[in-house]
């Protein structure tokens, strides 16, 4: 496992989430979800399967291993526990930690892991709602519908909103759509535009935005 970097982790993470979505994934996916060119891609994935970490399945992609998956799943375990703590003990914003997180997965030790978790609570969701993977590699992922896929008169409870990009993030927080808040769809809207009512009050989201907060 010393022969793993950064790097390889950062793979492994993405090829995860990608599985997650399509059940397998490819290299241009992956390329794209982590911004490096399709040749890098290709070549990290052939490093990936060198190390029985990756095996590709003909004409379709390429599957994480029982390893790379816990590889992957300790790495996410990293990455969301940190987000807690820097939202947490430290205040950072909810847009930055992604970032923040970023720098500190690949170094952080078993042992601070772990007082982390404790001094948390042993927390399973980080500050968007994503689920934090268990120690023993297990995680309880489910999957709630969009914004711009609920009815109106639909209502609910902000499960998760996406920190795939900061602006938006930044956005939501701003308005207060955020995890654990109660919402109701109003009307659909001309550009694909989403009115919910959310503590009282009524709010106009962009399709963007309202793709990016998920519902239960």
């Amino acid at each position: 496992m010393a022969a793993i970097t950064g790097v390889m982790q950062d793979y492994l993470k993405a090829i995860y989430k990608l599985e997650r979505i399509h059940g397998v994934a490819s290299t241009s996916d992956v390329a794209a979800r982590l911004g490096v060119s399709a040749a890098s891609a290709t070549n990290m994935i052939k490093r990936l399967a060198h190390h029985r970490l990756v095996v590709r399945t003909p004409y379709r992609g390429f599957t994480l291993t029982p390893t790379g998956e816990r590889i992957a799943l300790e790495t996410i375990r990293h990455h969301r526990l940190l987000e807690l703590y820097l939202t947490q003990a430290l205040g950072v914003s909810l847009d930055h930690v992604d970032r923040e997180a970023e720098r500190l997965e690949h170094v952080l030790s078993d042992d601070v892991e772990a007082k982390i978790a404790a001094m948390l609570g042993e927390p399973t969701r980080d500050p968007h709602g994503d689920p934090i993977p268990a120690k023993d590699g297990t995680v309880r992922d489910v999957r709630y519908p969009d914004l711009t896929q609920l009815p109106p008169g639909e209502a609910g409870v902000v499960d998760r909103v996406s920190d795939r990009r900061p602006d938006l993030l930044r956005r939501l927080a701003a308005l207060g759509v955020l995890p654990g808040v109660a919402v109701c769809v109003i009307a659909r809207l001309s550009g694909r535009r989403v009115r919910v009512e959310l503590g009282g009050h009524q709010l106009v989201l962009t399709h963007d935005l309202a793709q990016g907060v998920y519902v239960r």
